[in-house]
């Protein structure tokens, strides 16, 4: 049997309930913009299938206000980034302000992990002030002394489900996949985990919960009660994965 050795969290929806407030953030930022844009609930949930903000946010233009190319003389993406430059902004301030709370359990096998010789690594797709607020506010300022590798956006550009994430994370752990295990929330973050050749277990979400999840070890409503050693009795089974997607462009 190969041994646990290292747990690599997923951030947003995974590590934190963090979708309701980015979804308010990205509607204070296009109120702020001036832009005559509203994302509803059904609106998020349909757009979180697309991997990353400033993405979600050109698929959104191009599907519903594809004739406009320019806003006050800039291009759709200068416009896009300063977009979400705001949404980050109001995206921070919501997490100081305690809007933000760890999923239920997280905090607990961050804890029992680190005791008892367990990596901690981060694979995302979100940006960087993102985690760093998040877990700051979380953890205190030496959260990154929790994880010794954190992949991001600024270090992995294709989203998820590409695994270029997770492999990074890996090579970065210098660990084979069979000695890790993923947590994720997302149909895209498992095909990506899967892909990279990694176990998944999967805490849903209001968002997600209608995800398909073929292919995880465990579907759960949260990690509250989970322990590091049910975590390792999960990763012990030997599962057929579903087939998984073929990535042409080079890591």
């Amino acid at each position: 049997m190969t041994e646990l050795k290292a747990i690599i969290f997923d951030v947003d929806g995974t590590l934190a309930d963090t979708e309701s407030t980015h979804l308010k953030a990205f509607n204070a930022a296009f109120q702020e913009s001036s832009l005559d844009w509203h994302w509803s609930v059904e609106d998020y949930t349909e757009l979180l299938k697309i991997s990353g903000g400033k993405e979600r946010i050109a698929h959104y233009w191009k599907n519903h206000q594809a004739e406009i190319q320019f806003i006050d003389g800039a291009t759709m993406q200068s416009t896009i980034d300063q977009i979400h430059l705001v949404k980050t902004a109001f995206y921070e301030s919501a997490v100081r302000n305690h809007e933000v709370q760890m999923r239920a359990g997280v905090l607990e096998i961050i804890d029992a992990a680190l005791s008892t010789g367990i990596v901690l690594a981060i694979a995302t797709t979100t940006s960087p002030v993102n985690i760093a607020a998040l877990l700051r506010h979380a953890i205190g300022e030496d959260w990154r002394k929790c994880f010794s590798v954190v992949e991001d956006a600024s270090t992995a550009p294709m989203k998820k489900p590409h695994p270029q994430v997770y492999l990074q994370t890996l090579q970065r752990l210098g660990l084979p996949a069979p000695f890790c295990l993923a947590i994720e929330d997302s149909n895209n973050g498992l095909r990506s985990a899967l892909t990279a050749g990694l176990k998944t277990v999967i805490t849903t979400n209001a968002f997600t919960k209608h995800h398909d999840f073929s292919g995880a070890l465990q579907v759960l409503p949260d990690l509250a009660g989970i322990g590091i050693e049910q975590l390792q009795g999960w990763h012990q089974r030997t599962l057929v994965s579903p087939s998984t997607p073929s990535f042409a462009k080079p890591l």
